[in-house]
């Protein structure tokens, strides 16, 4: 079985990639995508943002499309960056950016609790079929500490690993991370 997924983050689709490979789900970029116009990111919540992007890109693919929303949320910033993630020292800020404004407004703080998000939105020429939650638990670190993942992923120390995402390989990451337990929901719910 195939499936399209609209994402242009590499690394995102790495971790899907070898979701599916672990279902015998082949996942496929959409291959247009940087040509389709992006649609804007509109939603309040993850599971509207996905499902917004999940719809309007499932026009332009042949078969079943996923898209997500997904980023940190850190419990003393209310939720912080949420839906922002990608964006939350500007447009087109780096990771770098994003990881050194979430350490700013965190300061000091003793209650480093966060958690990442991710919804992934199912859909097939335009209609929303389902959406599958994932997240994890963790604490942000005071500064970054490993070259491995993406995103927040250096910040993110996961006690049961006594590390940060970004000193773990994608794979063991992916076995708790949230992306991979929305992912193995929305597979296994293709593969019945």
């Amino acid at each position: 079985m195939k499936v399209w997924c609209a994402t242009g983050n590499p690394g995102k689709l790495r971790e899907f990639r070898l979701a599916g490979e672990l279902l015998g789900i082949e996942v496929e970029p959409l291959s247009d995508l940087k040509s389709i116009p992006a649609p804007d990111e509109t939603g309040a919540t993850f599971e509207e943002n996905a499902a917004l992007k999940a719809a309007y890109y499932s026009k332009f693919a042949p078969g079943p499309l996923f898209a997500d929303d997904s980023g940190l949320a850190v419990d003393e910033l209310d939720g912080a960056p949420g839906v922002y993630s990608a964006r939350y020292a500007g447009e087109h800020a780096t990771d770098d950016a994003n990881n050194k404004l979430v350490l700013e407004r965190l300061g000091e703080n003793p209650n480093r609790t966060a958690r990442f998000v991710c919804v992934i939105a199912l859909a097939k020429g335009g209609e929303v079929l389902k959406t599958f939650r994932g997240e994890v638990e963790g604490q942000l670190l005071h500064e970054a500490r490993g070259p491995a993942g993406f995103g927040y992923d250096p910040l993110f120390f996961y006690p049961p690993f006594g590390c940060s995402f970004g000193e773990v390989d994608g794979e063991k990451k992916f076995r708790v991370s949230h992306r991979g337990n929305a992912a193995r929901a929305m597979l296994q719910y293709l593969s019945k």
